[in-house]
């Protein structure tokens, strides 16, 4: 729509989006009126008009079997969208139009704002299916009506009232009409089985919509008058409910042809099943977090045994190789501990990173400086895992192999993420400045501990793949290609 009304239009940005928050709510019109809509914009240049949405309705047969969107027709060719346009009223005049055997009343509504017409919804109805109507029906016509005759005076949409379609209450989730009392006048049947679920023993015809409401939702004290208010539908606004185990989401539409206002609408749908739901995979999450939190809690026990055994030992190596697990240990903690302030079983994978590399750093304070470019971005938890321990044997290797006792020297860690249409990859290199690679040194056989851990990881659990070799100038780089999942 912002592409069509730039292109053809003199509409300025306020009005387009005056235009975007009449679409966002233009759905309950079209199932209302069991009609289709579309909005009709003259062109920049008063002689055409284009089209610039379209809305099926839910509760009727289509009347445009094709998409009218960016449809261009004369001045001249639809009297009805001129009599509208330049009359500012709404025009029912004429006959049915007839199309591929169906006929279609057409009427056209103006869109009002600040005083001037921005377009006209023509509003099509197929008659190919028309019966005498039911109450229900009757009530959404009339309430079709009332707000169309709001849009043609430019009451309707709210403007600061922006819906979101996907979660608030459509016509058919439930519908009650009251009168500028608050008294009900009509109930559809989902409207009463949701208030039959918050505890109502009797009918809602007749009684003060406001009033029930307050007396079936719990409260300590006094009857709740803002919840009397809202459930009145003086103000446009969404709100739930919550009584007898039940919970139901309202939406209150003042209805206001004329500028006075002759009643409300109230949308309603029970959505009790919906948030016990949520309720549980709150509880879930919250248990899954507390398991991260407990494992990571273990994890760092482990880690400071065997912290204690290291200082008891005699033997220099198995000082070393200790220090070495209580790495280990500690990198896979830092994961479950980042898992443990998640919503999800993802995790930021840069502040991992920089935790890792400051941890392996400790061994040589000082004199070899650790540093990370690039960003590694979000990663799902089965590869932050072993890619945290991945990373910490590699440096690791590199702090004590690539650089003689109180030699100084650099570390690079680098991560480059490429994401195509079928395939996301995360590039990681490893680079320091030290010695070198031993003559003959074969990455893919070498027998080092750390090493067959990083192969293991790499190429098993991560399914990518791992190489060492020579620095461009000096020192070594190690390669890591790894798939992973795209961002988008």
């Amino acid at each position: 729509m912002n592409d069509l009304v730039r292109q053809h239009t003199a509409l300025s940005d306020s009005d387009l989006e005056w235009l975007h928050l009449l679409v966002s709510e233009w759905q309950l019109l079209s199932d209302l009126s069991f009609a289709d809509l579309v909005l009709w914009v003259p062109t920049l240049d008063g002689t055409r008009y284009v089209s610039v949405a379209q809305m099926r309705p839910n509760t009727g047969p289509t009347s445009y079997q094709d998409d009218m969107v960016g449809h261009l027709v004369p001045r001249g060719r639809r009297p009805l969208l001129d009599a509208a346009l330049d009359e500012g009223r709404i025009v029912r005049e004429g006959d049915p139009e007839w199309r591929e055997e169906v006929p279609v009343r057409v009427e056209s509504i103006p869109v009002r704002r600040e005083g001037r017409v921005l377009g006209v919804i023509a509003r099509n109805t197929n008659l190919l299916t028309v019966r005498t109507p039911s109450r229900l029906e009757l009530t959404y016509l009339q309430s079709a009506s009332d707000l169309a005759q709001m849009i043609a005076a430019g009451t309707f949409p709210f403007p600061g009232e922006q819906v979101d379609m996907d979660s608030s209450p459509r016509a058919g989730d439930g519908l009650v009409r009251l009168d500028a009392e608050g008294v009900v006048q009509y109930a559809s049947p989902n409207a009463l089985s949701a208030y039959h679920r918050l505890g109502l023993a009797a009918d809602l015809v007749g009684q003060h919509l406001g009033q029930i409401t307050a007396e079936l939702a719990p409260s300590r004290g006094p009857v709740d008058e803002a919840l009397v208010k809202l459930a009145s539908g003086y103000a446009p606004r969404e709100f739930e409910v919550e009584g007898n185990g039940g919970v139901i989401q309202l939406r209150a539409i003042p209805l206001k042809p004329k500028g006075t206002r002759i009643g409300s609408l109230v949308l309603l749908r029970d959505v009790t099943e919906l948030r016990r739901r949520e309720r549980e995979l709150i509880t879930k999450d919250a248990t899954i977090r507390e398991i991260h939190h407990r494992v990571k809690n273990n994890l760092q026990t482990v880690a400071a045994l065997l912290r204690l055994q290291a200082r008891r030992m005699d033997s220099d190596r198995g000082r070393e190789a200790l220090n070495e697990a209580v790495r280990r240990v500690g990198s896979i903690a830092i994961v479950h501990e980042t898992l443990s302030q998640n919503l999800d079983e993802r995790v930021q994978f840069d502040e991992i990173a920089d935790r890792v590399i400051a941890m392996v750093a400790e061994i040589s304070p000082g004199k070899v400086t650790c540093r990370r470019n690039g960003r590694f971005g979000i990663l799902d938890a089965e590869v932050a895992t072993p890619l945290s321990m991945v990373l910490t044997e590699i440096l690791q290797n590199a702090l004590e192999h690539a650089f003689a006792q109180g030699e100084q020297g650099t570390v690079e860690v680098s991560a480059v993420r490429g994401e195509t249409r079928t395939d996301a990859r995360l590039l990681i290199t490893v680079q320091d400045d030290g010695c070198g690679l031993p003559e003959g040194f074969d990455p893919q056989r070498a027998g080092n501990l750390g090493l067959q851990i990083v192969r293991t990881l790499v190429e098993g659990e991560l399914g990518g793949s791992f190489d060492m070799l020579p620095g461009a100038e000096r020192g070594t780089k190690v390669v890591l290609d790894i798939p992973v999942q795209s961002q988008k």
